[in-house]
C-alpha cells in the first residue's frame, strides 16, 4: 500500500427493509373468536339429528297425501329451523350444567366453558333466547306442532336441571333423552299438517330405537374411558353401569323395539315385514361399530364417517319407502291381519 494515499473510509451499505405485510384486521379477528364458543355450545352440527323428523313427515304424507303443496312444504322447513332452535336451546343448558363434570374427560374438558372460553351470564342468555325464539317459530307452524316443540324443550328441561336432572340416573338416563326420537317424529308429523296423534306403536317402536342408540353410545364412552373411577366422575349414571350392563341394555332396547314395530307393521302395512331382516341387519352393524375402539357412536353426528353403515342405511330407507308404495294382500292372508289402510300406489 502505498502511504502517500490517504485511505478512503469505508462507508457501510445501507440497508432498505422490506415493506411489511399489511397487518390484518385484529379487531374483526377477535370478535369471531368471542363469537365461535357461543356458537360452538348451540350445538349445530347436531342439527343432523333433527333427520328423525322425515318419517314422520312421510307418513303423514301417506296417510294423507291431500296435505302435500306448497304451503306444506314452506310449514315444514320453517318447522325443522323452530326444532334446531329449540334443540339448541336444550344444548346450551346441557353445556352449562354439564361443565363441571366435562373437566374429568380427557377431550370434553376442552369444550368452550369447561376451558373457560364462555362467559356463564352470556351462555344463560343465550339458552333463554333461543328458546323462545324458537317456540314463537312452532306457533307460527301450528298449536300441535308447538305443543309438541314445546315437549322436546320441556325434556331438555327434566334431562339437565337439578333436583331431577334424569341423565344422573341409571337406564333414566338413556330412556329420557331417546324419548326425543319419538317428539321428533310428531313435530315431523304436525308441521306435514296432519292434527291426528301418530300411531303410539310406532312411536313406541321409534323411542326404543333411539334408546338403543343412546345406549351404544354410553356403551362405547365406558369402554373409551377404561378407568370406573374417572368415568363416574364424569357422568354419574356411570357409577351403576359396567360392560356387561350396558350390554344386556341394548338388547333390551332391540327386543321392544322389534315388538312394538311388529305391532305397528300388522295394525298399519303388513308389507313393511319384507324390511323386518334388513332392520335386524342395521341394529347388528351398529353394534359392531360400538364395538370399535373410539367408536363414533360416541358422538352419532360424526357417524357420516362409517361409509358401510351410512350405505346400509339408505339401503334400509329405500326398502322401508318402497314397501309402503306398494300392497301385497296375499302378505294379509298369511299372517290373519286386516286390510292396510294405507292406499299404495301400485299393487302386487
Amino acid at each position: 500500500m502505498n502511504p502517500l494515499v490517504e485511505e478512503q473510509p469505508q462507508i457501510a451499505p445501507v440497508t432498505v427493509p422490506p415493506s411489511s405485510p399489511p397487518t390484518p384486521d385484529r379487531t374483526a379477528t377477535s370478535i369471531w373468536s368471542t363469537i365461535v364458543p357461543y356458537i360452538s355450545i348451540a350445538r349445530p352440527d347436531h342439527w343432523c339429528k333433527n333427520v328423525f323428523m322425515a318419517l314422520g313427515v312421510v307418513l303423514a304424507y301417506f296417510y294423507e297425501p291431500t296435505l302435500w303443496g306448497p304451503h306444506s312444504l314452506a310449514m315444514i322447513a320453517l318447522g325443522v329451523l323452530a326444532t334446531c332452535l329449540v334443540a339448541s336451546s336444550n344444548y346450551v343448558i346441557n353445556e352449562l350444567l354439564d361443565a363441571k363434570h366435562d373437566r374429568h374427560h380427557p377431550v370434553k374438558c376442552q369444550r368452550p366453558i369447561p376451558s373457560g372460553r364462555v362467559r356463564e351470564s352470556w351462555a344463560y342468555a343465550e339458552w333463554i333466547g333461543l328458546g323462545v325464539v324458537g317456540l314463537g317459530l312452532s306457533w307460527i307452524v301450528g298449536p300441535p306442532f308447538f305443543a309438541t316443540a314445546a315437549l322436546l324443550l320441556f325434556m331438555g328441561l327434566i334431562y339437565n336441571i337439578p333436583p331431577i336432572r334424569t341423565k344422573e340416573l341409571p337406564y333414566v338416563d338413556v330412556l329420557s333423552e331417546s324419548v326425543n326420537n319419538p317428539i321428533r317424529l310428531g313435530l315431523g308429523w304436525f308441521a306435514a299438517g296432519q292434527t291426528a296423534v301418530p300411531p303410539l306403536s310406532l312411536l313406541i317402536a321409534y323411542w326404543m330405537v333411539g334408546a338403543f342408540f343412546m345406549g351404544a353410545k354410553r356403551f362405547s364412552e365406558y369402554r373409551s374411558i377404561g378407568d370406573p373411577a374417572v368415568a363416574a366422575a364424569y357422568r354419574s349414571s356411570f357409577r351403576h353401569y359396567d360392560e356387561s350392563k350396558l350390554l344386556v341394555s341394548l338388547f333390551f332396547y332391540a327386543t321392544a323395539t322389534a315388538l312394538f314395530l311388529g305391532i305397528f307393521i300388522v295394525r298399519h302395512h303388513m308389507e313393511l315385514i319384507l324390511c323386518v331382516p334388513l332392520m335386524a341387519g342395521f341394529f347388528s352393524y351398529y353394534l359392531h361399530v360400538a364395538l370399535k375402539h373410539e367408536s363414533a357412536a360416541q358422538a352419532p353426528e360424526r357417524l357420516y364417517k362409517e361409509r358401510g353403515l351410512m350405505i346400509y342405511l339408505v339401503i334400509c330407507l329405500l326398502a322401508f319407502v318402497a314397501c309402503m308404495f306398494v300392497s301385497i294382500p296375499a302378505l294379509y292372508e298369511w299372517f290373519g291381519a286386516e286390510p292396510s289402510r294405507v292406499t299404495p300406489l301400485w299393487k302386487l
